[in-house]
């Protein structure tokens, strides 16, 4: 399916700057709230630049349309980058994102369907996947062409509903559906391999019958390659691992673990945008 909405398409550059951007809005939400899960926000928001300005056919105008992609953040609890990105293509003003974490706001710590632009109540680990497993059976059974994709978090996996629905997946032959997993490597209690190891992910994935492709999760080009050129292999779910660093794009977060969930201090703050506004100008 060809990017078929009328957003005009940006340049490379412009893409770029666009993951700079959505960095400093999703870090200026989380220190405003006093609240977030901004490591791992950092390390999804290029997957999401790229999936809402290059590959998905959905849109504010469309989004009722039952022929549009369907996205399902899966790893709920990183809501403020698809909150940043949903304000940014139009979903809703970004001035809402003031009440993120606020009393009787529908923008809280997980997407919620009261906002517009998200397609389901997510952020119990493990049940993104299900529900697109179901949306994807569901398109196949309708003759419809529309895409279903999930974002997981690496730390989700250890959940028995996902390898449910990676067993379905194969078995329905589900070559519409696209798992996206965001592999920073890390969970809030440490490093994936130490609190619940499940490498090898690729092998693992291979073995249930799914085909399986491994990017770099900051490369804004590969990113795009994986997931908009139709399924890696027909008659197949397709599996992007999409390697990403936790804290991406601030130095003092980058692969710590506390920044799971960590808000900066003012400094840190003012340090973290100085730090955007140098990528910012090297692009």
């Amino acid at each position: 399916m060809k990017f078929s909405h009328k957003l005009k398409k940006m340049t490379n550059k412009e893409l770029k700057l666009k993951s700079v951007f959505l960095r400093k809005n999703l870090l200026k939400y989380i220190y405003k709230a006093k609240a977030g899960h901004t490591g791992g926000s950092l390390s999804c928001v290029d997957t999401l630049n790229v999936l809402y300005n290059r590959v998905l056919n959905v849109d504010p105008n469309n989004f009722k349309n039952p022929h549009r992609d369907r996205y399902i953040q899966s790893k709920g609890h990183c809501v403020e980058a698809l909150f940043v990105t949903l304000a940014d293509r139009g979903f809703f003003p970004e001035s809402d994102l003031e009440t993120l974490c606020q009393y009787q706001s529908h923008y809280i710590g997980h997407p919620t369907k009261k906002v517009n632009g998200v397609e389901q109540n997510t952020g119990a680990l493990g049940h993104g996947l299900p529900i697109c497993v179901g949306e994807a059976i569901a398109a196949k059974l309708d003759d419809k062409s529309h895409r279903v994709y999930t974002l997981l978090g690496d730390g989700e996996l250890p959940e028995g509903s996902n390898w449910e629905a990676f067993l379905s997946a194969s078995h329905y032959k589900l070559d519409n559906l696209y798992a996206i997993l965001d592999n920073n490597k890390q969970q809030i209690t440490g490093y994936n391999k130490d609190v619940m190891n499940t490498d090898s992910v690729r092998q693992k994935l291979e073995a249930f019958g799914w085909a399986v492709k491994e990017v770099d999760g900051h490369n804004l080009e590969e990113l795009e390659e994986a997931l908009n050129s139709g399924p890696l292999e027909t008659g197949k779910p397709s599996f992007i691992i999409a390697h990403t660093i936790k804290g991406k794009g601030i130095s003092y977060m980058e692969g710590v673990t506390k920044w799971h969930h960590g808000v900066p201090s003012p400094e840190q703050y003012e340090l973290a945008l100085s730090e955007l506004r140098e990528a910012e100008a090297l692009i």
